[in-house]
This record gives structure tokens, C-alpha cells and sequence, in this order.
């Protein structure tokens, strides 16, 4: 096979074109021989490496985290759900046991027994929860304190509708987008609660089409006078991140079944997708970077983006900007009847995912367990999840299905006659009618390969997200078809 084109250089030396050069240098050692035979997934080597830290403890490094400790349970707990497999109930239990000592006694969850609560660890005990937990004394679900935490949303809400991380704390787009997901699994939504949100993820979106973490809400117009709520536009504040643009655009998605119930005269403009999916497209690496994501302009190709930003494209298909929609149970695919099982998605020309999947699997592996940003960084929990994430997202099709979202709403029990309960019998039929495209998996290299589908929103399980929100919505659901 021949060596790539390396990145065009301008003769300019500086610090950003010596990384790249390093950067693609070494990516150019882990490039297969065969493009369509990667490196097997290590599937043995990735269960051990999160085995030891969930039995035995993080090692020493890991006390940076020390805020962070529901996300390291659930880096480490969805890894194993999309690599599928199950925890026993001993460290089952351990698990809950673990979230819920880290409840607020005000309301939501903090990063370790006794901090302060934050929406982003907040989102994550929830996750995991989602997880492990079940109902009843001793399952997590029914011991987390709703009320209070509803009213700790609140009490960190903006009047420009966004909202603060925790009290004292700064705005960030990703606290809007955990703030939701919770609200969406534990059944919180009320109008009261997403009002202005729409507004303020429009607000974040910068020139280059990708999403900043905040935007500037108020104007001064003299130097001592009182400041003024901007209506727009409200100037972002930052650079356009793989992060915070997964946070804003699945927070959009999300917020598609309140916009739908407003009225016409107070639905107002939409996000700039054009730019938006050009930015995407231009965070692919070259075939010099083995195809991986990068989160920011000229910066350099990293695991986690393969979520972060990989993962958009399933969300941008769901609201009708690209290809591959899916195909509802019942409907015949197109692929039926042919006998190539080639890369035929017709989103190819908008990015690469059997690209993506060989960055994963030939540079995103550590040769001692888990995975990472890329070679030769150590491996560590996150990118474990996130590397898995975007390797599922880019072997699977999931999309909103029409035909699973009727046959949840025959089994709505309770008739939607306020706003409140249309809204959340929406957004309950608009999170659980995502659905896997039968027949549509494409797995680069062996079948060994294959991760579980995850919620393109959410990023849980269908299992586990259909599980928690039919317990707090007091539904129920029909089963899914079994795969053959």
C-alpha cells in the first residue's frame, strides 16, 4: 500500500505544524497494510483495563479526578454496556451504593461525597445509574430526590435561558445538554424549565458553523448603567469545539418536540446547518491522519472526538440535513437484493465512517488495554467510552422511526390534554423511537468488532434508556424485535 500525501506545508515552522508533522508521522506507523484488515479489536486487553479500575481502583493519577467521580463510573460502566457486557449484582449494588452517596442533600449530584452540586456529574450519576439501578429500597431510582433536584435546575437558571453549572459557577453549553438528558430520563420536563433554552443554543453557534460554550447575554449601553438582556444577537464566547457543539446539537434535538408545541408566532429561527455540517465535514482527518476527528480547527486528531463529533451526523440525519435516515421495520431496504456488502451508505461523501473506524481500531487501541486520544499517550477511562462510542456510531444506523413511535404511542396510558403532559408524552415518544436499521451495520474487519448500538442522544443503551424512563413515566413500551 502506498504512504498517504502528508498535510501541505508552507515552509512556516511554528509549534502547531512540528505537532502535526510528529502527529502524522506516527499515526503513518499504525497504518494497516490492508485498509480493509485493521487491527483487531482487543476486546480481552479493554475488559481487563476496565475491570482493574472498577474492582481494584483508579490508579494514583486519577485524584485530578477527584470531582469528577460519577463520570468515572459511568466512562467506565456504559464501556462495558457497548462492548456488552453485564455487571453482576455485587458490584451492581456497589455501584449504586457509590452514585447515591454522592446526592446533594439540596438537590442533584456532586462530583465526590460532599461537593457541591453540577449538572455535568449530575448527568453522569443519572447515567449510571441508568445502568445498574432498578426500583425499589436499595435500586437508586426510586431514592433520587426529584423535587429537589428540579428545584436546584432553577435555582442555577439565566434569564437568557441558559444555564450555570453549579451555583457560583459559569455558564457552558454541556450543563445545558446534561441538565436535559436528566430532565429526559428522570420525566422533570416541564415549559417552565426549557423556556428560553432554544435561544441560547442558537446564541453559541459561531462564524464557522460549529458551537462556543456560552454567549454573551448583556449589553451596557453606558459604562455604570444597569445592563440590558440581548434578544440577538448575543456574540458567542469562544472558538466552535467538537464538545460543545455535540452538547448544542443534541440539545436541539432534544428541544424538537417543545418547539413543535409552540405557537407559530413565538417559533422562531432555526440553526445555521449549512455551516454547521461544513465544519463537521472539516473535522475529519486526512488518510495521513488514519481518518480520526479532531474537535478544533487546525488542532490535531483525538479519540473522543470520534463521539463528540462523529456523533453528530446521526443527529443532523434525524432532523432531515443528511442521508441515511433509516429505513422503518416493514419498509424494504434498497440493500436487499444486493449481494456487495461494499461501503455503500449515501452519506459516504459526507464523512468517512469506515475511516473513522480504522483510526479507532489501529491507533486508538493501547497495546495494554484501553484506549486514548492516540499514540503514544497512555490509555484512561474516558477515551475508553468515547473511542467505543464513536466506533459504535460509525458502524450503525440509528434514526427515528415513525413505525416504532405509533406503536409506542398505542401504549400511551394517560390522555394529553394540558401542556405539560403533551410535552412530556412528546419528548417520552421522541427519546425511546430511536431504532437501529436492520441489515445496516457495516463493521470494518471482523465481526469481533462489533460494538452495541447506543443512543445517539443520550449515549446509553436503548435497553437501558427504555428501561429508566418507562419506571419514571409510568409506561410501558412493546418489546423490540428480536435480531436473528
Amino acid at each position: 500500500m502506498s504512504q498517504p500525501r502528508r498535510s501541505p506545508h508552507d515552509s512556516y515552522e511554528t509549534e502547531t505544524t512540528d505537532h502535526q508533522t510528529e502527529t502524522e508521522t506516527i499515526l503513518l506507523k499504525h497504518l494497516p497494510l490492508n485498509p480493509d484488515s485493521p487491527s483487531p479489536l482487543q476486546r480481552d486487553a479493554h475488559l481487563q483495563f476496565l475491570i482493574r479500575n472498577l474492582i481494584q481502583g483508579f490508579p494514583s493519577r486519577y485524584i485530578s479526578q477527584d470531582a469528577s467521580q460519577p463520570w468515572l463510573l459511568y466512562w467506565t460502566l456504559q464501556s462495558f454496556s457497548i462492548m456488552g457486557v453485564a455487571l453482576d449484582p455485587d458490584n451492581k449494588q456497589k455501584a449504586i451504593d457509590t452514585i447515591m452517596a454522592l446526592q446533594h442533600p439540596e438537590g442533584g449530584f456532586g462530583g465526590g461525597p460532599g461537593q457541591a452540586a453540577h449538572l455535568l456529574p449530575t448527568y453522569a450519576a443519572v447515567c449510571a445509574l441508568a445502568i445498574v439501578g432498578r426500583p425499589g429500597p436499595g435500586g437508586g431510582w426510586d431514592q433520587i430526590d426529584r423535587e429537589k433536584m428540579y428545584k436546584f435546575f432553577l435555582s442555577v437558571k439565566q434569564p437568557d435561558g441558559a444555564f450555570l453549572v453549579a451555583h457560583h459557577a459559569e455558564v457552558d453549553v454541556r450543563g445545558t445538554y446534561c441538565l436535559l438528558v436528566t430532565a429526559h430520563l428522570l420525566n422533570m420536563l416541564t415549559p417552565e424549565l426549557l423556556e428560553g433554552i432554544p435561544g441560547f443554543i442558537m446564541s453559541c453557534q459561531t462564524y464557522e458553523g460549529g458551537f462556543s460554550c456560552a454567549s454573551q447575554p448583556y449589553f451596557s449601553p453606558e459604562p455604570d448603567g444597569p445592563p440590558t438582556l440581548l434578544d440577538s444577537p448575543r456574540p458567542p464566547l469562544g472558538e466552535a469545539h467538537g464538545g460543545y457543539t455535540f452538547c448544542s446539537l443534541a440539545s436541539w434535538v432534544m428541544l424538537q418536540p417543545y418547539l413543535a408545541l409552540q405557537k407559530p408566532s413565538l417559533q422562531r429561527s432555526s440553526l445555521n446547518f449549512k455551516t454547521l455540517l461544513r465544519w463537521l465535514v472539516q473535522m475529519q482527518g486526512s488518510e495521513t491522519e488514519l481518518g480520526g476527528f479532531r474537535g478544533r480547527t487546525n488542532k490535531l486528531v483525538d479519540g473522543c472526538y470520534s463521539w463528540w463529533v462523529g456523533g453528530c451526523f446521526a443527529l443532523l440525519s434525524s432532523l432531515g440535513i443528511v442521508g441515511a435516515h433509516g429505513r422503518d421495520d416493514g419498509h424494504e431496504s434498497s440493500r436487499a437484493n444486493e449481494e456487495d456488502e461494499s461501503w455503500d451508505d449515501i452519506d459516504d461523501s459526507v464523512w468517512d465512517r469506515a475511516a473513522l473506524q480504522r483510526y479507532i481500531l489501529c491507533a486508538g487501541q493501547h497495546p495494554a488495554g484501553g484506549l486514548r486520544d492516540k499514540p503514544p499517550k497512555p490509555a484512561d477511562s474516558y477515551h475508553t467510552l468515547y473511542c467505543l462510542a464513536g466506533l459504535s456510531s460509525a458502524q450503525h444506523n440509528v434514526f427515528l422511526s415513525s413505525t416504532r413511535r405509533d406503536a409506542i404511542v398505542r401504549n400511551w396510558k394517560t390522555p394529553a390534554e394540558s401542556m405539560h403532559e403533551q410535552l412530556r408524552q412528546a419528548c417520552f415518544l421522541h427519546s425511546l423511537s430511536w431504532t437501529e436499521e436492520e441489515g445496516a451495520s457495516r463493521i470494518l474487519g471482523a465481526q469481533n468488532n462489533r460494538m452495541n448500538a447506543t443512543h445517539p442522544v443520550f449515549n446509553l443503551t436503548m435497553t437501558h434508556t427504555e428501561n429508566i424512563m418507562v419506571h419514571f413515566y409510568k409506561q410501558t413500551v412493546p418489546s423490540r424485535p428480536r435480531k436473528t
